[in-house]
């Protein structure tokens, strides 16, 4: 019972419930329509009927008066059918036709009968039984007049066809109805047990996220129908949910690791000069190395939050129309210098102003962890260390690639060199906190973009692959702009 009153209670049965009450409403007003209209249109023949048998009677009389009316009358009451004659004299006896008996009253009012009246037939008596042994009784419709000499005629029509349909279409109504009920009954039986046993699946596995499991997903199947669209939508939420705590978890490993040596330094040298000489200068070294690190850490700290910030999703950042060529030349000058004082040649080649919806700064910055990367590790490495970056459109994409001739990048190390605080230096002698190219690929997920890495014999290309016309995203300013003395 209990499990009854579950099916009863789902959607898929109230849904069959309220369309069986709305098809049976308008099934029984269409019957009772059809019916009715059908009665009135046979009513309607009847009178007609009757109509043309009265003309044909006057045409008689007034050939060959009484007499040959009464032998039309004996004539036309002798063949089968449903229509009725009768000739009676002024008290209403009955003296010819093929009507034994009629309702009391009928003969009084002369035209047509307001409402059908009961009669019997010659050799059936008031009363006969239908196929089912129950009584029943004839019912017709008549006209009624009366002749110059008094005599009454009645000519009519038994309503037996019109009846019969009426009642067929009424049977034809109650077994619709009954094979409809069951049929919603057995509806909301396997239907509603259906989609209540996919319910009960994805309750189970709901628990199971919720008591921890995060790694089991809502189950699948191959209808395709509301409920596997709304378990695939949720599962790439658990996905996107699962990642972003993946990250989280990196980040906190990462912070316990990578951060702890600096905190350290900046401690040791605060004891260390509280520990030594009190000298001005002394103090004023320390003070300036444990502000340089400190800088180093709270770069560090923003450079986390704006790839958390990347991969969530939002940001605050203003997006519109930039112009990618802009943004190369600024970044190339920016870096000239930098360039020129490690002995790297630095070298800027665009194919024409290309524009796309974006953020300057973040790819700005992006491509300025990429040249500054490039140029760290060609310093050198060889007779003529060189950077270059080039701007193409190739088909319905801009790539934007910087190319080095240094060390490069083993391929198997290619993807994991974008994760947070990842280094290949083993020793750790360059500058640096392994965050450049995870912002780097934060920034080009976020403007629909991938970061592609390939070999550039000697050396590493890396490429910003642009879509040209990159997805529309919904920024939300939940994060406020720091200041840049943060």
């Amino acid at each position: 019972m209990a499990r009854i009153l579950s099916i009863l209670n789902t959607t898929a049965a109230r849904l069959s419930a309220l369309y069986l009450i709305l098809f049976a409403v308008c099934a029984s007003f269409l019957v009772i329509y059809m019916t009715s209209l059908s009665a009135r249109m046979l009513v309607g023949q009847t009178r007609d009927a009757i109509n043309e048998e009265v003309r044909g009677l006057d045409r008689a009389y007034r050939r060959g008066g009484l007499p040959l009316l009464v032998r039309v009358i004996e004539s036309r009451a002798r063949q089968p059918g449903a229509n009725l004659y009768l000739l009676a004299d002024a008290n209403g006896r009955i003296l010819s036709g093929n009507v034994e008996s009629l309702q009391p009253g009928v003969l009084d009012v002369m035209g047509w009968t307001e409402r059908p009246f009961t009669y019997s037939r010659f050799g059936e008596g008031e009363v006969r039984l239908d196929p089912n042994g129950r009584e029943t009784e004839h019912k017709a419709v008549a006209v009624v007049f009366r002749l110059p000499n008094q005599v009454i005629v009645m000519v009519g029509r038994d309503l037996g066809e019109p009846e019969k349909f009426r009642s067929v279409m009424q049977r034809a109504l109650v077994v619709t109805l009954a094979i409809m009920s069951v049929g919603a009954l057995l509806i909301w039986y396997f239907v509603g047990r259906r989609a209540l046993k996919r319910i009960d699946r994805v309750s189970e596995a709901s628990r199971s996220i919720m008591g921890g499991d995060l790694s089991r997903r809502l189950p699948v199947s191959s209808a395709g129908d509301e409920f596997d669209r709304l378990s695939d939508n949720l599962n790439k939420m658990l996905d996107r949910i699962a990642a972003l705590n993946e990250g989280l978890r990196q980040v906190s490993d990462n912070i316990a690791h990578d951060l702890k040596t600096p905190l350290t330094r900046l401690r040791n040298r605060a004891e260390a000069a509280l520990a030594g000489k009190p000298e001005t200068a002394d103090y004023r070294a320390a003070l300036e190395r444990t502000i340089a690190e400190s800088d180093q850490l709270i770069r560090t700290f923003n450079a986390i939050l704006m790839i958390s910030r990347l991969e969530a999703g939002y940001s605050a950042e203003a997006t519109g129309t930039i112009d990618l060529r802009a943004i190369l030349a600024d970044v190339v000058e920016l870096y000239e210098p930098l360039a020129e004082e490690q002995g790297v040649a630095l070298e800027a080649q665009i194919n024409g102003a290309l524009e796309m919806p974006g953020n300057r700064e973040l790819i700005g910055q992006a491509l300025s962890n990429i040249v500054d990367n490039a140029i760290k590790y060609s310093a050198g490495s060889g007779e003529s260390p060189a950077v270059k970056v080039s701007l193409d459109k190739v088909g319905d994409e801009i790539r934007l690639t910087v190319r080095d001739n240094g060390p490069g990048v083993p391929e198997a190390d290619r993807q994991r060199v974008t994760e947070r605080f990842v280094r290949l230096e083993e020793s750790r002698t360059q500058p640096g906190s392994g965050l450049g190219l995870s912002l780097a690929k934060a920034v080009m997920t976020f403007h629909g973009g991938r970061l592609e890495f390939a070999d550039n014999a000697p050396g590493l290309a890396v490429t910003m692959v642009f879509p040209a016309e990159p997805p529309k995203r919904k920024s939300e300013a939940i994060f406020k702009k720091r200041d840049a003395s943060a």
